[in-house]
This record gives C-alpha cells, structure tokens and sequence, in this order.
C-alpha cells in the first residue's frame, strides 16, 4: 500500500533491464507517459481496469479504447484503479486474429506482472505492454524501441521540474517555467545507472542564478516501493550523489555532471 507521506512528485525511480525490454518505474504516471507518447500508440487494448467507457471486444473479452477517445481515458483517475495493465494496437481487425495463446500470455501477464515471452505481437504491432499496480506507483512498461523510452522519460524529466519552487516576477507575480525536453543522449549517459536503480530526487534539487542540479543515486533492484523509499531516504542522509542532471538556465541545455 502506498505510504501517505510522500509523494510521487517528488522522485523518480528506473529500473532498466534491457535483455526483457522492460523498465520498472516510480513517480511516472499514465497521463505523463501518454502526454508524451500519446501520438505514438494506436487504440488500447484494456487487460485489467474499471473504465467504463470501453469497447468490448467479443474474440479476446478485452475492452479496448479507440485512439481518438484516448483523451477521455487519460483524464481518469487511473491510480485508483488499483491494477492498470494495456496493450496498444493498430487495427481493430487484427483483435479477431489474436491467437488464443496470445491471449492467454496476455492474461498472465496481466495477472503476474511478468512475461511468458516478450510480450511484442505482430498481429498487434504494438509499440509498448504497459502494467500498473497503483499507477505512478509501481509500474512495468515493455518497450519495442528504446528510443520511445528516452523520448517518455526525457519529457516527464522537465515536466517534472515544473512543480519546483516557482520563481517570482519583479511585480511578485509567479511566473510558471517551462523547460525543454531532457535529450536522449544526457540520458543515454546515466544508461549503466539506471541498470542499477536510479533515483532522480526533484524534493533535493538546488537552484542558482545560473543553473538548476538534481541529484541521482543509485540504490539497487526493488519491487517494493516502501522498501525503495526508505533505502532512499537513508542513502541521501549518509552519501553523496552518483551523479547530478544539471540545467542550464541561461544556454536551456541539459547535462549530466559528476557529483
């Protein structure tokens, strides 16, 4: 059960295991993933859920969700859901050539959380398989293409930043920062630690005139997010960061630096 003292906001978690082509996460939510990636999935094939709006598909018992009502969905409370777990895919026809053994990996994995085989099918072309238990706070996201991974995280990184300390007009007036997408490259660098568990702690961030520094630990392999969380919270009182994501206000560019 989540814990109710801290929240979401305030880190980032990432697990990547790329022999599964799957990431575990903390702190990123349906509606940041899908407003970054939205214009890369199809329609929704729906495993676990409560929406109610969706279409059923009578060959695999699947609700789905068309991508032009993909909006509606979006703006649910997905969270309180409990299990979220879809599939994306191209055409509606291709549902009603779903293997049975498709479907039935898809139910197990739906269930488990883990795969039988990778779950990436032809008839779907789909793109991602997306599993959330209480989503943003533990999920596990399948990824044909890892580019798409780096775009998602790159944009939820500065969206993210979005909730820091909000800067004042010389009028007193707060005035909202926007910040440019975290490129793929900056992030391909923390590749090895995000193999290892990283923690992107925005609650940490310091802030000068000229630049913003978050920092990054590694802390380990965890499926429970309690357990994440206090190793966090102990880490960052005895050891320094692994690494800073560092954003220069003045060029709006994104590296990464030793801490």
């Amino acid at each position: 059960m989540r814990k109710k003292n801290h929240s979401v906001r305030d880190l980032i978690y990432i697990l990547l295991n790329e022999k599964d082509q799957s990431v575990i996460s903390y702190g990123i939510e349906f509606s940041e993933f899908m407003k970054s990636l939205q214009n890369n999935t199809g329609h929704l094939l729906l495993m676990k859920h409560q929406y109610e709006n969706g279409e059923r598909n009578v060959h695999t018992m699947f609700d789905w969700v068309s991508h032009e009502e993909l909006p509606a969905l979006i703006n649910e409370d997905v969270y309180s859901y409990g299990d979220f777990c879809w599939i994306d895919f191209e055409e509606e026809e291709s549902l009603n050539e779903l293997p049975a053994q498709a479907i039935a990996e898809l139910l197990y994995l739906s269930h488990v959380k883990e795969h039988l085989k990778k779950p990436f099918y032809n008839h779907l072309s789909n793109r991602y398989c997306y599993l959330a238990y209480d989503d943003g706070w533990l999920n596990k996201v399948y990824y044909r293409d890892w580019q798409d991974f780096y775009k998602m995280l790159g944009d939820v990184a500065a969206m993210k930043m979005e909730h820091l300390k909000v800067e004042k007009s010389l009028l007193g007036l707060k005035k909202k920062k926007t910040y440019p997408q975290v490129p793929e490259d900056v992030l391909r660098a923390l590749r090895n630690l995000m193999k290892e568990g990283l923690v992107i702690s925005y609650e940490q961030s310091e802030q000068t005139r000229t630049k913003i520094s978050i920092p990054l630990w590694t802390i380990g392999d965890f499926a429970n997010m309690d357990d994440m969380y206090d190793e966090f919270e102990a880490m960052r009182k005895e050891a320094t960061p692994d690494a800073k994501l560092v954003f220069d206000k003045k060029l709006k560019e994104w590296q990464v630096t030793d801490s």
